[in-house]
């Protein structure tokens, strides 16, 4: 993760998202209250978000990473609010034995335990995030595996044990939705197989598949396995990503929403245990919509930086508009189509504007 924290965004006017946040919150902090709740990449991005709707819903904070650096405020706020910061590689296991030993000396239990830290590809292959497979070395694949697959099952191995202790508890990782097949005429097929992000969606898949088997070996300890795979989340190094992207002449795909997008999700799957829901995976989006928590346009972040907002601007006003009713966003290949036609009117333009002045 990028130490810099991109501006918390804002949601498109026409719907209040934090009445919709507010009212889930109202749904669940009566089974959150007390809770001693862990998290993983919690410094900034998504991890901030998450932790602070945590401490909102009366959860007792335990936010890990492996920098608080430009996160000083956040690890102030918490720790005066009873909660802790901790600072750890999850790929190391004596700083990982310290940190639960931290843990538990000051809380004595843990009752959730969110998997969000990860190394993504904008850090690995730093700024786009784009490297083709073949280009990828070993070396590339044993580091994403080290942190986003070993790291995580490191840290489950260690704080599950009090949930195994007292018979309840949840754990949810977060993942991508790079991970999802789709079927047609009984074959398998990736509805994004486009967006060039190996080895990360690899180590995706393998912590999406080890969340399913883990759910049912501790369902009889009353723990509950879940994942949620986010939408196009402006994460804390969206903001370099989208800008490196503009400058080779191309927009970083669709206007992003906002970390707060996943906290109904979140505030739902910390409240289970094996006797409710466990052993899913959902897509953010897709949960929200179902549950009466707005459609994607709903969470999109209208407070870029006034350069990624004339961006953004310019191509949806050059993209046909297009919507179904049922779905809270289109599919990958609509949006592709949508998002290729919107590239190609905005060149269009450009040519046109640039002949014209000639």
């Amino acid at each position: 993760m990028s130490n810099s924290e991109a501006p918390r965004g804002q949601a498109s006017g026409d719907i209040d998202t934090d009445r919709l946040v507010e009212r889930s919150l109202s749904q669940w902090e009566g089974r959150l209250a007390g809770r001693v709740a862990v998290i993983t990449g919690g410094a900034r991005g998504i991890g901030r978000c998450i932790g602070e709707g945590l401490i909102r819903a009366g959860a007792k904070l335990v936010a890990a990473d492996k920098s608080w650096d430009g996160a000083e405020d956040f690890k102030a706020q918490l720790e005066g609010k009873g909660g802790l910061a901790v600072e750890v590689d999850i790929t190391d296991d004596a700083q990982l034995d310290a940190a639960y030993a931290a843990v538990l000396d000051k809380f004595a239990t843990v009752d959730i335990l969110i998997n969000n830290a990860s190394l993504v590809s904008e850090t690995l292959f730093y700024p786009t995030g784009h490297r083709k497979t073949l280009e990828t070395t070993d070396q590339d694949w044993e580091t994403m595996f080290k942190v986003n697959v070993f790291g995580t099952l490191k840290v489950i191995r260690r704080f599950i044990q009090p949930m195994q202790a007292q018979k309840r508890g949840s754990i949810i990782n977060v993942v991508s939705s790079g991970v999802l097949t789709a079927s047609s005429g009984g074959g398998y097929f990736s509805p994004r197989p486009w967006t060039v992000e190996m080895p990360y969606q690899s180590t995706k898949a393998a912590v999406a598949a080890l969340g399913f088997y883990l759910a049912e070996e501790v369902r009889e300890d009353g723990i509950a396995v879940n994942a949620f795979m986010p939408g196009h989340t402006r994460a804390s190094w969206f903001d370099t990503t989208a800008r490196a992207f503009n400058e080779a002449g191309i927009v970083y795909f669709m206007r992003p929403v906002i970390s707060e997008h996943v906290l109904p999700i979140t505030y739902f799957l910390a409240a289970q245990d094996s006797r409710g829901t466990s052993g899913r995976l959902y897509q953010v989006p897709e949960w929200n919509y179902d549950h009466g928590f707005g459609d994607y346009s709903a969470w999109q972040d209208h407070n870029l930086p006034a350069d990624m907002e004339e961006t953004y601007r310019r191509l949806e006003n050059a993209t046909p508009d297009y919507a179904r009713t049922g779905v809270p966003q289109v599919s990958f290949d609509a949006q592709t189509a949508l998002f290729t036609v919107g590239l190609g009117n905005l060149n269009a333009e450009k040519n046109w504007a640039g002949g014209d002045s000639a």
